[in-house]
């Protein structure tokens, strides 16, 4: 009998359940178990430890906490009838996203969707036990609901149609659901909404579920959430900034593509869970998956200003800077480099005196006494690229794909300046120094580092900090600076697997 789920579901049913979307992906029970691992053994023999997920979809973490209490506990309760009331009834919790998946959960955990009739394992008195689900309306303030940000004229629904209103994000005093605390917060939230534009206008969910959480002050939370919070962005910056200066993130495990931890499930910058511990703050223990290989290291989330997510890339890169102490962001020019804004174009005719201008539109001319910053590099050679990193920030690269992480850079003559569209990332005095900084910069090595600065969509000055200033004097090449900086072999094709060769054509254009 303590083996009752394993006896009751063969083949595991949970295995077998199609997602709901790529936003609302049902957990397998592999991956539930292994985030349940991650908790200290002796919570499965603590009769008074309670346990709440509060994003319940298919009920895999409440039935795989019951099989593990239901073995911890057989001394305590030697009776399985009694032990199975008391986990039920005093230690499980959950909060389903929709009335069908409460069905579906109650069906996992109690064996019958009504635990009020006579097939549930554990009689309760309603239809609910303790996986409740209360069909919540958003609060609306000028089109948007003032809890999740969902907008007005997509989710103001009748009652046939689910609002995705998730009871947990709205309310300010999550606390007062259940009126309890809880030892273990536990689950997988749903990711977004749609805010009716395009995929990358969504709105983020997930850092929500994890925040109300953090309210509750439980022992332990745990959570499988996208990983782009790691790269900040849309409504996510702040809590990057909390995630990564929070000291109880004792390990997060990091798929860099989602489909190694769901199957066939595409989500964009990969998935990741962590364990919170309240009471054991240190550094994280960070294992990357990437298909069979997993590479790991215990390290602080915040060791550089900006999060490094690969473990390989942080050892690559305490090579590098162990021999340096001048960095390209002490040459690339701030933002707006000659005082002209994105929309500015000067004359489509040349007049005397008149200078270049190059924006998004190609070259106007405009008179040198316009330019307000930097003239003095009006009649030096530059070298630009574009401020925004190719493709939406390549987070739909997948691995294997390679990155590029910038677009080709390209050569401005004397007499050439341009828009803040580009990115001017050095004022030299000869052509030979341009063209030796633009070969530097199209090397593999320095697009990798620049890569580990990126944190959304933009480049500019601040993510140039790990890529070392080198004497333009000179050609670069990969292998000189492989061998510069001592790569490994294994270094060395890792990059080479990470960051996409760059080709360039008769335009000086990718």
């Amino acid at each position: 009998m303590s083996d009752l789920y394993s006896a009751m579901y063969n083949p595991d049913v949970l295995t077998c359940l199609a997602n709901l979307s790529s936003d609302e992906v049902f957990t397998p029970p592999e991956v539930a178990n292994k985030m349940l691992d991650m908790l200290p053994e002796d919570i499965w023999r603590d009769s008074s430890a309670t346990f709440l997920d509060p994003a319940c979809k298919s009920g895999v973490f409440l039935r795989e906490i019951a099989k593990r209490l239901i073995e911890g506990l057989a001394d305590e309760f030697p009776d399985l009838q009694e032990r199975i009331d008391h986990i039920f009834h005093k230690q499980l919790f959950g909060i389903a996203i929709t009335e069908l998946t409460s069905l579906l959960s109650r069906r996992s955990l109690y064996c019958s969707k009504y635990p009020n009739s006579k097939y549930s394992i554990s009689r309760f008195g309603d239809t609910s036990g303790n996986i409740r689900f209360k069909r919540i309306r958003h609060q609306w303030q000028g089109g948007k609901c003032v809890f999740c940000g969902a907008s007005e004229s997509e989710y103001e629904r009748g009652d046939a149609l689910e609002t995705h209103a998730y009871e947990w994000i709205h309310t300010v005093k999550p606390e007062e659901i259940f009126g309890m605390k809880f030892d273990v917060i536990i689950g997988n939230p749903p990711y977004q909404l749609s805010d009716g534009g395009n995929g990358p206008s969504a709105i983020p969910l997930y850092h929500q579920f994890v925040e109300q959480a953090k309210k509750l002050n439980p022992r332990y939370m745990s959570m499988i959430i996208p990983a782009r919070w790691f790269a900040g962005g849309k409504g996510l910056d702040e809590f990057r900034t909390h995630m990564l200066s929070d000291k109880r993130i004792r390990q997060i495990v990091d798929f860099e593509s989602s489909k190694d931890c769901f199957d066939g499930v595409d989500i964009a910058g990969g998935v990741c869970y962590f364990l919170w511990n309240r009471d054991c703050p240190g550094k994280c223990h960070i294992c990357n998956i990437s298909g069979t290989e997993n590479v790991e290291d215990t390290r602080y989330l915040d060791e550089y200003p900006i999060f490094i997510r690969s473990n390989r890339s942080v050892h690559i890169l305490r090579k590098v800077l162990t021999q340096e102490s001048h960095f390209m962001d002490e040459i690339v020019l701030s933002q707006k480099p000659f005082g002209f804004r994105t929309y500015a174009r000067g004359t489509d005719q040349p007049f005397p005196g008149a200078i270049k201008l190059l924006s998004s539109k190609g070259f106007g001319y405009v008179a040198r006494t316009e330019v307000d910053k930097n003239s003095d590099g009006i009649d030096k050679y530059k070298v630009i690229t574009g401020r925004f990193v190719p493709s939406n920030g390549e987070l739909d690269v997948k691995p294997g794909e390679g990155y590029r992480v910038m677009t080709t850079p390209r050569i401005l003559l004397p007499g050439e300046i341009n828009t803040e569209s580009y990115i001017t990332l050095g004022l030299l005095d000869s052509e030979t120094e341009a063209k030796n900084l633009k070969k530097y910069i199209e090397c593999r090595l320095p697009r990798f580092l620049l890569r580990q600065a990126i944190s959304s969509v933009n480049i500019n000055r601040e993510v140039f900090k790990f890529v070392p200033l080198q004497d333009f004097s000179k050609v670069w090449t990969d292998e000189e600076l492989f061998e510069k900086y001592g790569l490994t072999d294994d270094d060395i094709s890792y990059i080479v697997y990470l960051i996409k060769p760059v080709k360039v054509d008769d335009n000086n254009n990718e």
